[in-house]
């Protein structure tokens, strides 16, 4: 260890979980569901892609990020990459996005706009990066949760703005997110020489994360997992004991969790650049 590094020995469970609004294979919305995968995992930290906020009828117009965050008993931070003005004067503006859940106090967060690559045809929706700093019992971790575009030059272009975030932190970094890419791909790649990726590193490379296993019982169509596109990553303060993905029907995209060990923090990493506890 170097002489600029603290010795350290803390664990925690985290995951990475597309939610998709809470619509479950079968194609009804049920956030009870999507509260009771996460509450049974025992995770400590949590990255949500595609969560609503008083986005529209599909979600009843709640607050997904409230709901989740009572209902679990967790702090949150929400980042929102679409906002739309409500037609009804009285509700709020609808709002989709990214969110972090938290068993300890976020001591900051700021939302990341990504720059979008506009194509002709396809979905062009805006992209953001979701940074948090999370205090666990003294020490803080910067944990980033990001869904990124099916494009692929738009892909190129997040990921650089990714590398450029997330460089500046002060603290040891966990990211987590949809990144739409399979592990070959070559801006994976690209990632793979800043951070670790915590399923190669038990080898569970094979881990698949997208459909989620579902027999349509009216159409008999299967479906099976069939690539990996949600990731944990780490920078190499991390060690990771265990990693897996959660065999659900709740989403389209699988739950993955990481049990993970920071061994070792650079010795300036004492106290946030600046703190705000945010609970939504």
């Amino acid at each position: 260890m170097s002489e600029n590094e603290d010795p350290v020995n803390i664990a925690v469970r985290v995951m990475s979980f597309n939610i998709a609004h809470g619509l479950g294979m079968d194609g009804v919305v049920d956030l009870e569901k999507t509260a009771r995968v996460i509450e049974e995992s025992e995770v400590e930290i949590i990255g949500l892609q595609e969560v609503d906020r008083f986005f529209s009828a599909r979600s009843s117009f709640i607050d997904q990020v409230d709901w989740l965050s009572k209902r679990l008993g967790m702090y949150a931070a929400f980042g929102a990459n679409l906002n739309v003005e409500s037609e009804e004067l009285e509700r709020p503006i609808a709002q989709y996005g990214n969110a972090v859940l938290s068993k300890y106090p976020i001591r900051y967060a700021e939302n990341h706009k990504l720059t979008q690559v506009i194509a002709p045809i396809g979905n062009n929706e805006p992209r953001g990066i979701l940074e948090t700093v999370v205090d666990i019992k003294g020490t803080y971790i910067s944990f980033f949760n990001t869904h990124f575009s099916l494009k692929d030059e738009e892909l190129k272009v997040s990921v650089l703005e990714l590398l450029e975030i997330s460089g500046k932190s002060r603290f040891p970094r966990i990211v987590t997110g949809d990144f739409n890419a399979p592990p070959r791909h070559e801006e994976m790649s690209r990632i793979k020489h800043h951070f670790q990726d915590a399923f190669l590193k038990v080898k569970k490379g094979d881990a698949y994360t997208y459909p989620s296993p579902y027999v349509n019982q009216d159409t008999r169509e299967i479906f099976r997992p069939a690539t990996r596109i949600d990731y944990v990553f780490t920078d190499d303060g991390f060690e990771v004991s265990q990693a897996e993905a959660i065999e659900t029907a709740v989403s389209d995209h699988l739950p993955i969790i990481a049990d993970l060990v920071l061994t070792k923090i650079p010795g300036r990493t004492k106290q946030p650049a600046k703190t705000q506890s945010i609970k939504l």
